[in-house]
Formats: structure tokens, C-alpha cells, sequence
């Protein structure tokens, strides 16, 4: 028979060590999940964010054009289940956009929850009719005073009420 390497000892772990081992990972991944979590609802939405495009684009050209605004929902960019996290695009009589997130999104803090988008004068006011004829100044993206209602750290870096 062959001697031990070890002078006749076991090796291999102690069940200490591997209970370390297992706090650290367990430490580790309690840290890390929440953050990937985050990441994921970020990319769901943003993904969602997508489809409004096409209304910012038909808002302000009807803004520069000078004509009378449409009345709320009859801009032409509106829609119902336009995709798997929307469950519909909304807007004002004065261009607000609002996007309702589906259940679909499979996260409770953003299903059936409302994300904003106004246009803005030079002033820093949403567009009304006295603003007929100019062009949008700037867009303001999930803020709670035009409806939204989707925590702040939730939403792209991009749309955080500004």
C-alpha cells in the first residue's frame, strides 16, 4: 500500500471552513440580488420607454404647426396593449403622455403603475394652447406631479423628473 501523503491525515475541508465559505457567499449574493433586481426593472422599462417615441415626435409637431391642439387621447399616438410590458399609452389635452406598465413586467413595484412625459416651454411649464406655434423646449420624464408613480430608482437615468 502507498503511504499517505499527509503522514497518515485526512485531507479536505473542516466543517468550519465550509461554514464560512457559505456565509460569504450567502453575505455576498444578499448584497448583489437587490442591485440585479433593480437592473432588470431599469431595462423593463426602459424598454417600455421605447414606444413613446412616436409621441413625443406627433406632439411637438403639432405644437409647431400652430394648429389647435387635439382633444386628450386623440393625438394618434395612443395605444392598447402595445407590447408585453405596456398596457397602454394615454394622453392629455395638452400633450402629457402617459404610459401604463402592464402586469406582465413581472415586478409588483412597477405593474399597472403610470410613467409620465410632458412637454415643457422655455418657461418650465407644461405646453398649453398660449404655446401654439413654438417648439418643445424640453421633455420632463417621470415626474409625480404629471402622474407618475414609479419609484424614482426604478426608472431610467433619463427620466427622473426632469
Amino acid at each position: 500500500m502507498a503511504a499517505n501523503a499527509n503522514g497518515g491525515r485526512q485531507s479536505g475541508f473542516t466543517l468550519i471552513e465550509v461554514m464560512i465559505v457559505t456565509a460569504i457567499v450567502g453575505i455576498i449574493s444578499m448584497i448583489v440580488l437587490p442591485e440585479i433586481r433593480g437592473y432588470q426593472a431599469r431595462a423593463k422599462v426602459s424598454e417600455a420607454m421605447l414606444l413613446i417615441t412616436n409621441c413625443r415626435n406627433i406632439i411637438h409637431e403639432v405644437y409647431l404647426s400652430g394648429e389647435a391642439l387635439p382633444a386628450a387621447d386623440e393625438w394618434g399616438c395612443e395605444a392598447e396593449r402595445p407590447s408585453k410590458y405596456v398596457e397602454r399609452i394615454r394622453t392629455s389635452d395638452y400633450g402629457i403622455v402617459r404610459l401604463t406598465l402592464s402586469a406582465d413586467i413581472g415586478d409588483g413595484r412597477l405593474a399597472i403603475h403610470d410613467i409620465t412625459l410632458a412637454p415643457l416651454s422655455r418657461t418650465g411649464a407644461v405646453m398649453g394652447d398660449a404655446d401654439l406655434g413654438s417648439a418643445i423646449r424640453r421633455w420632463r420624464c417621470g415626474s409625480p406631479a404629471d402622474g407618475t408613480d414609479v419609484l424614482p430608482n426604478l426608472l431610467p437615468s433619463t427620466c427622473r423628473g426632469s
